[in-house]
C-alpha cells in the first residue's frame, strides 16, 4: 500500500478525470532540487560542521517512494534516515517512533510515508512542529492559515500542485475529494494566490455542473469509474494527487516508474527536500542569538514588609520553560525540574560562541558583622532594577546555599524582602540535587581510599593484580583508566599477561601513607560531633583503624571544581588530578590513581549544568555551585557566568556575588576565578550598611535575638565616621585590581539622612566611582534604579584590571602579598608544618598555583573580634594544603573549622510543613 501523503501522487495518468496531468513535473522537480542544493550549500558554508538529517518513517512495502526520496536527498546534499516499519504497524507503534525521533538531536526533519488509514491527528500531531517537514500537524496548519510565513511549511503535495498550476489570478478551482490536512492547506494556498475555490465530493448532485463552470480541477481522492469524460470542459487542467488512482488500470511497473519520475509525485518529493532545507535554515537561524522578549512580573510592595517566605509565596512565578524562551534559550537546551527550575545544557556555549559577552559585575561587601550587609539582596535588587525598570538585559548568578546554615543560624540565601529568588523554599532546599551529587562523589572517593589501603594490606601483589585486572568471559584486559595509569608509570604495555613482577607491583600498589590522607568525608549538615571520628572499628576491617573527620559538603574540593570548571572534559580532568594523599615515598596519590575518575564524572554529569530560576520580578537567575568563602574560594560557577554573559548580549549585565568581605571573596574572585575563566570584571559593587559600619567604628556587640542597642537605632555620626575605615579599606583593596567600584548602601528605617549622606560622601572621597543609597529590600527593583544607573555608567569607564600577584612567585611570597596588601598584616609567620607542606608542594610541581586563604571572615586579621581595620599584626599560617584538581593552594590561618556546629536554638525550630497544603513554613 502506498503512502497517503506522497505515494498517492505516484500513480500514472489514466482516463477520466486523471487524463490531463500537466507535463512540467519532472523539469520543475529538478529545478527545485537544484535550488535547494544551492541553499543548503550556502548554509553549510556558514556552518561547515552542519550535517542535516531527514528521518522518514515508512509503514508500507513500496520501495519506489524510498528510492525516490533517497535520490532527491542525495542530489540536494541531505542525509536520509529511512525507518521502515512493518506494514500493519499500529498507530501507537508509529507514535513511539515519532517521539523517539523528536528527541534525537541529530535529526532536524521528520516526514511520514504511511497508508492513508494512518493519517490521523494522533500521529500527525505527534511530530514536533519544528521538525514537521510535511507540514501536516495542526500547529503548522494553524500557522499557515494565519500567515506566519517564518513559522510554517507548505505541505509538499500542496507545493507541487501550486507549482504546476502557475498563475491562478481570478480562476476558479474545483477541489474534488480533497479533505484533511492537505485539503485545508491546498484551499488556503489557492485562495492566497487569488483563486476562487469550490469544494465538493464525488456524490455531489451538482458535480457535472461544477465541472463545466471551473477553470481547474484538483482531484484529492479516488473517483468512481462512471464519471464520463464528457462532463469535463475541453482543455481544462486536471491534477490528480491521490493514492493508487485506478491502480487496477496500470499497464506495468515501467509505466508506474515513468509517472513517478515525471509527474506530480517527483515534484512533491523535491518539494519535501526543499522544505527540509527551509527547516534547516530556520533551525540554523533559531540557534543564533535572539533578542530577549522578557515579560517582567509586577510587584506591589506592602508596608510593613512581610516575611521573606510570605513575599515569595505571594508572587506567581512564570513557568521556567516560558522564562527560558523569553531569554533566548532553545527547547532542547533546558531540562525542567518541576515548574520553576531547569538545568541549562552546556551546548549553549558552542551555539553562542561568536556572541560578544555582556558586562561583568561583582557584588562584594565590607567585613561582615552579625548585623548583616545584604550582598545577595543587592545582587537581586540590582538585576531587578536593570531589567524590570531600565529595560537592560541582566542575569544574576548566585551560589546554591548549603543546608547546614539553612537549618543552623544564618538561614537561607535567596535574598530578602522584595529582592528575592523565587520560589525561595525550592532555592534553599535541595534545588536540583547538585550538593547531593557532590556528597555522593566525594564519599565514593573517600571509600575508595580506605578500601584500597585495606586490600593492599591484606593481599599479595599477585592476588591484588588478579582482582584489579580480572578475567571476564575468558578475556583479560585493562580498563581505560588503568591504561592511563600504566602510561603515567612509564609502562607501555596493553596486555595484562606481559607485565613483569616488578611492573605488577608498581601498578597494583599505591602504598598510601594513611597519615597523609587529606580527603575527608562530607555531609551537608552542621554536625559538630563529626569534626573528629574514628573509622575502621568493625572486625571486618581487620584492625585498620584511623582518625578522620567529616567536612560540610560545600567544603569539598569537588564543589570548588564544579565552581571553576569550564567544560565537562575540563571537570573530568580536574577530578582526576585531585590529590588525596601521598604514598610512602612522598609522591602524590590522585583520584586517577585510584581509578575512580570516570565514576566521579558520572555522578557529576548533571550537577555541572547551571540551574535557571527567577527573581520576584521575573528576571532570570542562575544558581550554581556553593563553595564557602572562608574555607574555599566563595564564588558561584564560571560556567553560569559564561552562559549568562552570552545570553544577556553585548549591552547586558551579569551580576554575581562573592562571599563575605571584599578581602575574602572578592580577592579570590579576581586571583582564582578570573584566572580560571579568563573573564574580566567591569565593575565591583561594594555593599555596606550604616549599622554594620557602626559596629566597625566601635559599637557594642550584638546578641542574637536581643533588641539592638540605641547606638544602632539612633543617629550617631561619629560612630559611622569611625566605622567607615573598614569601607575605605575595602575600596582600597578593590583599587588594587584596577576595577571601578560603586558603593551600595543598604538603607534601614533607623538610618538617618545625615548618616546615609556621610557614608556616601566618605565613599566617594575614598575613590569610589559613586555611592548610592538603596531601598530594594522594601521596594524591589524600583528601589535600586539609581544603583543600576551608577553601575551602568561605571561599566563604561576604562578598565585597568590586573592580578594581585604573578603565579611564578614562590608560594610564600604569594601568601605574603595577600597578607600585607589585602589584610594589612605586618608579615606572616609559618608554622613548621606549613613550611614543610610548602616545600613538599613546591617539590611536587604545584608551586605555580594561585592562593586560596582559609581565614576568618569576621575580621581583616586572623582574630574575629578585631573590627574596623586592624594593623601591625602577624598573620599565622598554621598549615598549608592543596586542592590540585580545583587548582589552588590553601593556607590555613589560625584554626579554621570545616564543619560548622548547631547553636542552642537552630533555625529548624521555626521550620515546619503544613500537611494539608504541603507549604513550607518558617524559612528565611
Amino acid at each position: 500500500m502506498r503512502s497517503a501523503a506522497l505515494g498517492r501522487c505516484l500513480a500514472p495518468p489514466s482516463r477520466g478525470l486523471c487524463g490531463r496531468l500537466p507535463r512540467a513535473g519532472g523539469a520543475a522537480a529538478r529545478k527545485i532540487a537544484e535550488n535547494a542544493k544551492e541553499s543548503l550549500a550556502s548554509l553549510k558554508r556558514e556552518n561547515p560542521r552542519l550535517e542535516p538529517t531527514l528521518a522518514i518513517i515508512q509503514a508500507h512495502n513500496d520501495n519506489l517512494i524510498e528510492e525516490i526520496n533517497k535520490n532527491f536527498a542525495k542530489e540536494v546534499g541531505l542525509r536520509v534516515n529511512h525507518i521502515c516499519l512493518p506494514e500493519g504497524s499500529s498507530k501507537d507503534e508509529i507514535v513511539n517512533e515519532i517521539l523517539r525521533l523528536n528527541e534525537d538531536p541529530n535529526v532536524q526533519g521528520l516526514a511520514l510515508d504511511l497508508p492513508e488509514s494512518l493519517y490521523c491527528s494522533k500521529i500527525l500531531n505527534a511530530v514536533k512542529p519544528e521538525k514537521d517537514v510535511d507540514g501536516l500537524s495542526d500547529v503548522n496548519l494553524g500557522r499557515l492559515v494565519r500567515g506566519d510565513s517564518y513559522d510554517y511549511v507548505v505541505p509538499p503535495m500542496v507545493c507541487a500542485v501550486m507549482e504546476l498550476l502557475g498563475d491562478l489570478g481570478g480562476k476558479t478551482v474545483l477541489l474534488m475529494g480533497a479533505g484533511g490536512a492537505v485539503g485545508a492547506a491546498l484551499q488556503c494556498m489557492l485562495q492566497r494566490k487569488g483563486a476562487v475555490t469550490v469544494s465538493c465530493q464525488w456524490n455531489d448532485p451538482q458535480l457535472q455542473t461544477k465541472l463545466h463552470q471551473v477553470d481547474v480541477v484538483v482531484v484529492g481522492s479516488t473517483n468512481p469509474d462512471d464519471v464520463p469524460v464528457s462532463w469535463i470542459k475541453p482543455g481544462i487542467p486536471i491534477i490528480s494527487c491521490f493514492r493508487d488512482l485506478l491502480s487496477d488500470k496500470r499497464s506495468n511497473d515501467q509505466q508506474n516508474n515513468h509517472a513517478a519520475e515525471n509527474g506530480i509525485g517527483s515534484l512533491a518529493i523535491a518539494m519535501r527536500m526543499q522544505n527540509m532545507v527551509k527547516t534547516m535554515e530556520r533551525w540554523f537561524q533559531s540557534r543564533q542569538y535572539r533578542k530577549w522578549d522578557l515579560h517582567c512580573l509586577k510587584l506591589q510592595p506592602l508596608s510593613p514588609v512581610p516575611s521573606d517566605i510570605e513575599i515569595s509565596r505571594a508572587q506567581n512565578p512564570k513557568a521556567v520553560d516560558v522564562l527560558a524562551k523569553e531569554i533566548g534559550l532553545l527547547a532542547d537546551e533546558i531540562e525542567s525540574y518541576g515548574q520553576t527550575k531547569a538545568k541549562v545544557r552546556l551546548s549553549l556555549l558552542e551555539r553562542l560562541k561568536d556572541q560578544p559577552d555582556g558586562k561583568y559585575v561583582l557584588v562584594a561587601g565590607i567585613t561582615p558583622t552579625p548585623l548583616g550587609e545584604g550582598k545577595s539582596t543587592v545582587t537581586i535588587g540590582l538585576v531587578q532594577a536593570l531589567t524590570a525598570h531600565l529595560n537592560i538585559n541582566s542575569f544574576a548568578c548566585l551560589r546554591q546555599p548549603s543546608q547546614g546554615p539553612t537549618f543552623g543560624v544564618k538561614g537561607g540565601a535567596a535574598g530578602g524582602g522584595y529582592a528575592q529568588v523565587i520560589p525561595m523554599e525550592e532555592f534553599n532546599l535541595h534545588l536540583t540535587g547538585d550538593i547531593h551529587a557532590i556528597t555522593a562523589a566525594n564519599n565514593l572517593l573517600a571509600a575508595a581510599i580506605d578500601a584500597r589501603i585495606l586490600h593492599e594490606n591484606t593481599q599479595s601483589d599477585k592476588a591484588l593484580y588478579n582482582r584489579l585486572v580480572p578475567i571476564v568471559n575468558g578475556e583479560r584486559g585493562f580498563s581505560a583508566i588503568q591504561l592511563a595509569r600504566l602510561s603515567r608509570l612509564g609502562i607501555n604495555k596493553t596486555d595484562p599477561g606481559t607485565l613483569t613482577e616488578e611492573e605488577i607491583s608498581k601498578f597494583a600498589r599505591l602504598d598510601i601513607d594513611p597519615s597523609t590522607i587529606t580527603w575527608q568525608r562530607v555531609v551537608d549538615t552542621n554536625d559538630r560531633f563529626l569534626r573528629k571520628i574514628t573509622i575502621g572499628q568493625a572486625n571486618t576491617e581487620k584492625g585498620f583503624v584511623r582518625q578522620a573527620q567529616f567536612d560540610i559538603a560545600v567544603a569539598s574540593e569537588i564543589m570548588a571544581i564544579l565552581a571553576l570548571t569550564t567544560s565537562l572534559q575540563d571537570m573530568k580532568e580536574r577530578l582526576g588530578k585531585m590529590v588525596v594523599a601521598n604514598d610512602k615515598k612522598g609522591e602524590p596519590v590522585t583520584a586517577d590513581d585510584l581509578g575512580v575518575t570516570g565514576a566521579l564524572a558520572v555522578l557529576m554529569k548533571d550537577a555541572i549544568k547551571p540551574t535557571l530560576m527567577q527573581t520576584l520580578e521575573g528576571t532570570p537567575v542562575f544558581v550554581h555551585a556553593g563553595p564557602f568563602a572562608n574555607i574555599a574560594h566563595g564564588n558561584s560557577s564560571v560556567l553560569a557566568d559564561k552562559i549568562a554573559l552570552k545570553l544577556v548580549g553585548e549591552k547586558g549585565f551579569v551580576v554575581t556575588e562573592a562571599g563575605f568581605g571584599a578581602d575574602i571573596g572578592m580577592e579570590k574572585f579576581f586571583n582564582i576565578k578570573c584566572r580560571a575563566s579568563g573573564l574580566i570584571p567591569s565593575v565591583v559593587v561594594l555593599v555596606a550598611t550604616v549599622r554594620a559600619l557602626k559596629m566597625h567604628g566601635g559599637g557594642p556587640n550584638v546578641t542574637s535575638g536581643a533588641p539592638l542597642k540605641k547606638e544602632y537605632t539612633e543617629e550617631n555620626l561619629q560612630l559611622v565616621a569611625d566605622g567607615c575605615c573598614n569601607l575605605q579599606k575595602q575600596i582600597q583593596i578593590t583599587q588594587l585590581f584596577g576595577v571601578p567600584v560603586v558603593v551600595a548602601l543598604n538603607v534601614f528605617k533607623t538610618d538617618s539622612p545625615a548618616e546615609v549622606d556621610l557614608v556616601c560622601k566618605i565613599a566617594k572621597q575614598s575613590g569610589a566611582f559613586d555611592a548610592v543609597p538603596c531601598n530594594h529590600w522594601s521596594a524591589g527593583g524600583r528601589g535600586a534604579v539609581k544603583l543600576a544607573q551608577a553601575v551602568k555608567e561605571a561599566a563604561n569607564q576604562k578598565n585597568h584590571f590586573k592580578y594581585l600577584y604573578s603565579l611564578e612567585l614562590p608560594i610564600v611570597e604569594k601568601i605574603r602579598i595577600i597578607a600585607q596588601k589585602v589584610y594589612g598584616a605586618q608579615d606572616i609567620e609559618l608554622s613548621p608544618t606549613a613550611q614543610s607542606q610548602i616545600d613538599r608542594y613546591t617539590r611536587q610541581g604545584f608551586g605555580k598555583l594561585p592562593i586560596c586563604m582559609a581565614k576568618t571572615h569576621l575580621s581583616l586579621s586572623h582574630q574575629p573580634e578585631r573590627k574596623g581595620v586592624p594593623t601591625g599584626f602577624i598573620l599565622p599560617i598554621s598549615d598549608v594544603r592543596a586542592s590540585i584538581g580545583a587548582g589552588f593552594i590553601y593556607p590555613l590561618v589560625g584554626t579554621m573549622s570545616t564543619m560548622p556546629g548547631l547553636p542552642t536554638r537552630p533555625c529548624f525550630y521555626d521550620i515546619d510543613l503544613d500537611p494539608v497544603t504541603e507549604q513550607v513554613k518558617g524559612l528565611f
